[in-house]
């Protein structure tokens, strides 16, 4: 697989404007990225933007924190395939998790799964000790979605390469993982592949491009 397309090209800033979103989608198209990775307000425009490229839109739900009802995580998911979202980047309630409520947290990631878009759980790591990225893999597993990601990218240091290597070990097969927070160069985005990671999220997919490119040139 080339690597542009290990790249979800990420743009999740509050104040992001349109003119924002047009030129992320512009560079999504230019370097063929998997896909845009957006909030749900911009998920029709990101989605019509892309229209005629094999570029995909990525919605997050529940963000930044997760501690959305489920039933308002599964109204925003419906949306966002209404809309457009091939796929649904969903926070993890950690309030659960932190209390023990296992079986309530695959509950609530099953809810927005097999809605018609493919659904990532964002755990959080840097929130998290070691046995307790373990036991997010262990949920992730039991549920119905696809990838286990790391982080939002608005707490703590984000992806840890510790982390991606324990994920590797752990997910089952079949099972994705998604790096993300803090990838801001080639070297990070090469370390994230080699130690596991499926799925890249960054907003400097345009940079870690022209950096491969030039490392290649060499």
């Amino acid at each position: 697989m080339k690597y542009s397309k290990y790249i979800d090209h990420t743009q999740l800033k509050p104040i992001a404007t349109e003119d924002d979103i047009k030129k992320l989608c512009d560079e999504a198209k230019k370097y063929d990225f998997f896909s845009v990775c957006v909030n749900p307000f911009y998920v029709s425009l990101a989605k019509n933007e892309l229209k005629g490229s094999s570029v995909k839109v990525a919605c997050v739900i529940g963000f930044p924190l997760g501690m959305n009802e489920t039933e308002i995580k599964v109204m925003e998911a419906k949306k966002a395939v209404k809309d457009g979202a091939n796929e649904l980047d969903m926070v993890v309630n950690m309030g659960l998790f932190k209390s023990g409520k296992y079986d309530e947290v695959v509950k609530d990631i099953n809810a927005v799964c097999n809605l018609g878009a493919d659904v990532k759980v964002i755990i959080e790591t840097s929130e998290l000790t070691s046995d307790e990225v373990a036991k997010m893999c262990e949920i992730v597993n039991k549920s119905d979605a696809l990838f286990i990601k790391t982080s939002t990218g608005f707490v703590g240091e984000g992806a840890r390469l510790d982390d991606i290597k324990l994920m590797k070990k752990l997910m089952n097969p079949g099972k994705q993982i998604k790096a993300s927070g803090g990838i801001r160069d080639a070297k990070a985005f090469m370390d994230m592949i080699d130690a596991g990671a499926n799925r890249i999220g960054t907003s400097s997919g345009a940079k870690i491009m022209a950096e491969l490119e030039t490392e290649n040139n060499k």
